[in-house]
């Protein structure tokens, strides 16, 4: 999920090539399909800026069900994205493009190894915003030379549903659990629009091939999906580890597991994944030190160090504090009593978001003895009223106990 400033360029005048080609309309779209798969996409199609019909109902009726949670961004302006046309009036075609970054193994294998922390796929690498509007930016550059015409970027962080145009224009369809499904490359695709005054030839949307399947909604472990084709995103575990700004619901924790950034289960899951190909974008590849990293080196990391790790990475952007928050989570639920001291630690942290997800680590991993013995020393200590709160209900019960114990 993404958040809410507007990933858009506007090209046209001095800033662009000044002398124009026109060709006919169907040898245009042959030529900046040629010029896209040159610059790295693995996927385009073209569709009409009227299509988003009952994909803008559904949206509405996901707005007014509060299923966006706190990303108001996504309600800001709603017809917007409901409606590119009102996005800019001067759209006539729509060019969606796809950017394939499937991983080279199994993101599900890592949720068993519960002393490492597993993050999404799409966010092993580097962040794939900056490097899918440079080449939409400079493709787009080329249909203006080429056409004349007037063209908008965006990617993903701007008001377009990149998922129902991407089907319109037939690179893929929304499966159950909301997400674009490819039968060429699965799951694992990067979106992005250009908008352009150019009338293209159409493409032929692509139609549903879930069936009767539902692998993506049985996996989820929070129950994110009230019903196929609905995310409540209030309880998906990305929105949970990314969007969220405070303390993760206490509900939702122990399905979190490992998971310190995003979810990947939903996606991982689909049979269509079969098809899928490894990503040959080596900038979005898996960094070694981010593929299965451990608990206990995340939890050691200070604002400094977590930039310098997370360079160039999306995880970057929701801060040091909310990741480590995240990471203290899954302490929780390792098992691991050798973690507690990392969790222990961490109750000085000057954050108050740290402090009170390393409150109920220490919950989940000391005996109650251990626990009321570390509160005794630390409650009087503590100024914040969350954190405080914490304590109260972090005083574990035998009935809430998993994993190993630790006589403090």
């Amino acid at each position: 999920m993404a958040g809410g400033r507007a990933g858009l360029a506007h090209l046209r005048g001095s800033r662009l090539l000044t002398a124009t080609t026109h060709l006919e309309s169907t040898e245009l779209k042959t030529a900046l399909a040629r010029e896209a798969a040159a610059l790295g996409f693995d996927c385009i199609g073209v569709t009409d800026a009227n299509v988003l019909g009952k994909a803008g109902q559904h949206f509405r009726e996901f707005l007014d069900a509060g299923g966006h949670g706190d990303m108001d961004w996504l309600a800001a302006n709603p017809e917007r994205r409901m409606d590119p046309r009102v996005l800019w009036p001067g759209v006539r075609s729509i060019v969606m493009l796809g950017v394939n970054y499937g991983p080279d193994d199994n993101p599900l294998a890592l949720l068993a190894k519960r002393t490492r922390g597993a993050i999404s796929a799409y966010a092993q690498g580097d962040d794939y915003h900056d490097i899918i509007k440079k080449r939409l930016k400079t493709l787009a550059r080329w249909l203006h030379a080429t056409s004349g015409a007037e063209v908008k970027v965006f990617v993903d962080t701007a008001a377009v549903m990149e998922k129902p145009l991407a089907q319109a224009a037939g690179l893929g369809w929304q499966g159950k659990h909301t997400n674009l499904v490819s039968r060429e490359f699965g799951s694992w695709l990067f979106l992005g629009a250009i908008f352009t005054a150019a009338d293209l030839p159409r493409d032929t949307a692509d139609i549903d091939h879930c069936g009767t399947c539902n692998a993506c909604q049985e996996i989820c472990p929070t129950a994110a999906f009230p019903a196929p084709y609905k995310l409540d995103a209030r309880r998906c575990i990305s929105y949970l580890t990314i969007e969220n700004k405070g303390q993760i619901p206490r509900e939702f924790r122990k399905a979190i597991g490992n998971r310190i950034y995003g979810c990947d289960d939903c996606l991982a899951v689909c049979p269509w994944n079969k098809f899928a190909q490894v990503g040959r974008e080596t900038k979005l590849s898996a960094r070694a030190e981010l593929r299965e990293p451990s608990l206990a080196e995340l939890a050691r990391l200070d604002d400094a160090s977590f930039r310098a790790l997370f360079a160039k990475s999306p995880v970057k952007r929701i801060g040091r504090d909310r990741f480590i928050r995240n990471v203290l989570i899954a302490i929780g639920n390792s098992g691991d009593a050798g973690l507690a001291e990392e969790a222990r630690r961490l109750l000085g942290d000057t954050s108050p978001l740290v402090r009170g997800a390393a409150v109920w680590a220490l919950g989940q991993l000391l005996t109650a003895e251990a626990f009321k013995n570390v509160a005794a020393q630390a409650v009087d200590r503590e100024t914040d009223a969350t954190v405080r709160a914490e304590w109260k209900m972090s005083d574990p019960h035998p009935e809430e106990r998993a994993g190993a114990r630790l006589e403090g």
